[in-house]
């Protein structure tokens, strides 16, 4: 099959007569560019929703929550790392039972629910505690009012745990990787899907954020509600050109069955003449084929066979928690193969974290008046997304085009090793930005004694670039990265494995402030961290530790983690067809009796 654009397509799945379970109902060509377009459109809409509240999260409970310090670092924190936690959640339902087009789907209903019961928080003044015009003895929200707050964040979570595991694998199936225009272009969906999102937020959210905290939060909020409904909307209208994959197992479980029959096969020493369960596929099954490899040769006991009776008579394992597959040991090799890269996605990340908090709270204690007009604090994160999308563009219209043209080569583009390398310099660079120009606004404000600092907000203005940049670079690489290393039937899981590292980033940002703030503050010293006024504290040297722990984590990628960034499982795949039935490295049984045989 061939769509619009002349590009080979794998056959879709059966159509059924449910339209809405079964998209393929349309005698239209799916997939491609076109499918691309909708899932774009829907995207920037989600994002544009979910990221009007993310950028304006802390001041809204600082000043309407009169939450301070720690508590609302944790919040914020503890909130983001659970929204991209759930993305386990959105990959096991997606992968084994519903499929990516409703996973995404029921997502971004309970984002829509979500948001409206945030925007219920802000339209309804005794959800809130009473306002607090003074900087000090602000009354704390009661558990009940907290309750409301947090049953909408928990839906957003929820949501974004169905939308973040899916969304870059269902755009990355509409292009077959069989083909090399397939792999080009996904190559480029990568950085279009940043950009085009990125760019819809840079138009929309100065608008909404600044409606929020000029005009009215509740006002601000119904906005983004409004876009989830749009968001949705044009997500079902592309449901005649999409690619659906059917759902075809979750592979948590057969991770679980692997890690247990390699545990029970420990004392097992795999020899030449081993017998390993390597059964036929069927032909979509084998568009998903991992070639064997020689890494983590722990994990192949799973796939020993001692004895003739742990297959029955159909060839199949009487225990499939003792007897797996190869290709169910490899898959698994894929994920264990990320885990050193996605140790250094979590660090880099951590940095990146520190300016939807921190960063904010800085602004709100800095003058926000340039030209008679008052800066929304929130603002300060469009720098990000501003610096993030200008790069992109320039990578992708400039530079690579200009590079083609002079070496003649196709391929042109930066190395993943090579991105996030620079990512992790962004990183480091970006947090010792940020700690001298906290010095520099916090002695300001101490000369003064005032609680908000003469020097200007646009002194933030680097910082906020820089964390941009390590978001482009660090970012993108890993996300790339990650979905490069697993067949296409795990696309859900890899997106998941990135978002579970924007989350443990999160988690362990919150531990990290806690265990700061208390080693800090040990034997009667006021600690780094912790409190309503920013003056009072020293989170330039917050800032500092986090840019030593970038320098540890360059070091750790240099010399450990580079050498788990290799070319993409299709290529390997390509390179390796033969040697699935190669005797030498593996012995393919299927059936009791091929086993006695070859015994």
């Amino acid at each position: 099959m061939r769509d619009m654009e002349g590009e080979d397509r794998r056959d879709p799945p059966s159509q059924g007569e449910n339209f809405l379970l079964n998209p393929h109902s349309s005698p239209r060509k799916p997939g491609g560019w076109k499918a691309i377009a909708y899932i774009l459109g829907n995207e920037s809409f989600e994002k544009l929703a979910s990221m009007s509240l993310i950028a304006n999260i802390t001041v809204y409970l600082r000043t309407e929550y009169n939450m301070e310090g720690i508590f609302l670092v944790n919040v914020v924190s503890i909130w983001s790392g659970s929204s991209s936690f759930t993305s386990l959640a959105g990959a096991f339902l997606s992968d084994a039972y519903l499929g990516r087009f409703l996973t995404l789907l029921f997502g971004s209903i309970s984002s829509f629910l979500g948001m409206g019961m945030v925007a219920l928080t802000a339209g309804l003044p005794n959800l809130r505690p009473p306002s607090c015009p003074e900087e000090s003895d602000c009354t704390q929200p009661k558990p009940w009012q907290l309750s409301v707050l947090f049953g909408g964040l928990a839906l957003l979570a929820l949501g974004s745990g169905g939308i973040r595991s899916c969304n870059i694998a269902f755009g990355a199936d509409q292009f077959d990787t069989k083909t090399e225009k397939g792999r080009t272009q996904l190559k480029s969906f990568f950085n279009w899907w940043y950009f085009s999102f990125t760019v819809a937020l840079l138009i929309a959210l100065t608008v909404v954020v600044y409606v929020q905290t000029n005009v009215s939060w509740f006002l601000g909020f119904v906005i983004p509600t409004a876009c989830l409904a749009v968001s949705i909307t044009i997500f079902l209208l592309g449901r005649r050109v999409y690619v659906c994959m059917k759902p075809q197992g979750s592979v948590f479980v057969d991770i679980c069955k692997v890690i247990i029959a390699a545990w029970r096969k420990r004392k097992v020493t795999a020899g030449p003449e081993s017998a390993f369960y390597n059964p036929p596929e069927s032909e979509s099954e084998q568009q998903n084929t991992v070639p064997p490899t020689d890494r983590f040769k722990y994990l192949d006991k799973a796939a020993i066979i001692l004895d003739p009776n742990e297959l029955n008579p159909e060839g199949f394992p009487g225990n499939n928690w003792r007897l797996c597959s190869i290709q169910q040991v490899e898959r698994l090799k894929c994920l264990v193969g990320i885990v050193p890269v996605w140790f250094t996605g979590i660090a880099c990340f951590i940095a990146m974290d520190q300016m939807n908090t921190f960063g904010i709270l800085q602004a709100i204690q800095s003058n926000t008046t340039i030209h008679n007009f008052k800066v929304p604090p929130g603002w300060m994160g469009l720098t990000s997304m501003i610096s993030l999308a200008t790069w992109i563009f320039i990578y992708e219209c400039i530079y690579v085009a200009c590079a083609r043209k002079l070496t003649g080569k196709e391929d042109v583009r930066f190395s993943t090793k090579q991105k996030i390398r620079v990512g992790i310099v962004m990183s480091i660079l970006c947090m010792l930005v940020a700690g001298f120009m906290e010095r520099k606004r916090r002695e300001a404000a101490l000369e003064t004694g005032s609680f908000v600092s003469p020097v200007s907000i646009a002194l933030l203005l680097p910082q906020f670039v820089l964390s941009g940049l390590l978001e482009a670079f660090a970012a993108v690489a890993i996300m790339e990265f990650f979905n490069n290393q697993v067949p296409e039937s795990m696309r859900s899981v890899a997106g998941s494995v990135f978002f579970l590292s924007l989350s443990m980033a999160s988690y362990l940002n919150s531990v990290l402030v806690n265990v700061v703030h208390a080693l800090s503050g040990r034997n009667g010293r006021s600690p780094w961290l912790g409190g309503r006024d920013l003056n009072a504290n020293r989170l330039d040297y917050f800032y500092f530790t986090v840019a030593a722990l970038g320098v540890v984590n360059f070091a750790y990628f240099n010399l450990f983690a580079h050498r788990y960034v290799f070319v993409d499982v299709g290529s390997r795949e390509r390179e390796a067809t033969e040697r699935l039935n190669e005797p030498s490295q593996v012995r393919n049984v299927n059936s009791t009796a091929q086993f006695c045989k070859q015994v």
